[in-house]
């Protein structure tokens, strides 16, 4: 009898909750065995029982501290070990803290960048430790419209996230160097209904809240799937992503004179934060926590634009040619304008 053929594994950070619990049930319906890494023990474990059951699916949680360089590499062997070969690794683990810069704390920026940045380093040196030797395998980092365009109350995140942004590319370069076969994506985000908006550090002493428009957790995974499947180097999802980047690219200081009247109306609500309200972001917060946060009244599931580095070009080349039009437009009157005055 031939051998049947072995079902491919993918590896998901910060699965416990938000994009990354979505992601690792996205993959279970297309077929994939998952391997769930996240800081709290009890859900991925739930989560892991419910993926065999409901999905048929071989699942492995693997508490694991992103920031760890060591663990995260010890818990990359633990699943070839016990669950097969790694065919794709989805770097969604994330940390992030609302307060101006004034209001943080050194170890507060520490944290959250290595838990955001370095996290998804990590992620992606062990998992081209194994993939290198076999050639083959995809790495999806997950990024942000803010990796491009920062935000007040945000920069401990934005930073990080321009980070993974650097990184991703300058690693890029380095596998076509040497002619591997591995496939590296950069999937950024807008706006997601998830719990970290009700568990993030706070420091503004209201409840924190995502820019609209919002989408679902499970809009970013399909995504995060199609790049994992697709040889696409970047893909922005949603409107209001491309909008941010572009705008940014176009006219960046007046970007910084809006997101100071409308930035922090956009993230923050009038509701005053409960002085009891968890924080994940030196400790994992325990509970039941699912895929969506608080938002689904306003969250959109349906069809969301995808923009690919292919539709970037297209729109960046008819924005080059808007801005030479214009140019030469200019050019044309002050010529005409100079030969009025002779």
């Amino acid at each position: 009898m031939p051998k049947a053929p072995a079902r491919r594994v993918v590896v998901v950070t910060g699965a416990g909750a938000g994009v990354g619990r979505a992601c690792a049930e996205e993959f279970a319906r297309a077929g994939y065995d998952v391997a769930l890494l996240s800081r709290e023990p009890e859900r991925v474990v739930r989560l892991a029982e419910q993926l065999e059951a409901l999905r048929g699916v071989g699942a492995l949680a693997v508490p694991v501290d992103m920031a760890d360089a060591q663990a995260v590499d010890a818990a990359a062997g633990r699943i070839e070990r016990e669950l097969g070969e790694i065919d794709v690794w989805v770097n969604v683990a994330m940390a992030t803290v609302f307060a101006p810069v004034s209001a943080l704390s050194a170890r507060d920026f520490e944290r959250a960048t290595q838990v955001t940045y370095l996290g998804q380093v990590y992620g992606t040196m062990a998992a081209l430790a194994r993939m290198r030797q076999r050639n083959r395998g995809a790495i999806v980092n997950v990024g942000s419209a803010l990796a491009s365009r920062a935000v007040p109350l945000q920069s401990a995140y934005c930073g990080a996230k321009f980070a993974v942004r650097g990184f991703t590319d300058a690693l890029r370069s380095e596998l076509i160097h040497d002619g591997l076969e591995i496939r590296l994506s950069l999937v950024d985000l807008p706006a997601i209904n998830t719990p970290q908006f009700d568990w993030a550090a706070n420091r503004t002493g209201r409840r924190a809240r995502p820019v609209a428009p919002v989408y679902q957790p499970e809009v970013a995974a399909r995504a995060i799937r199609f790049a994992a499947e697709h040889r696409r180097r970047t893909l922005w999802l949603g409107w209001s992503t491309s909008r941010a980047i572009v705008a940014d690219l176009l006219a960046p200081g007046l970007v910084d004179h809006y997101l100071a009247r409308a930035g922090y109306r956009g993230q923050l609500t009038d509701a005053p934060r409960p002085a009891d309200a968890p924080e994940n972001l030196y400790m994992p917060v325990a509970g039941d926590f699912g895929a969506h946060g608080r938002f689904d009244d306003e969250a959109q599931d349906g069809f969301v634009p995808l923009f690919t580095e292919r539709h970037v070009h297209a729109v960046m080349g008819g924005v080059a040619l808007g801005l030479l039009g214009l140019a030469m437009a200019f050019g044309r009157l002050r010529r005409q304008v100079r030969a009025c005055l002779r």
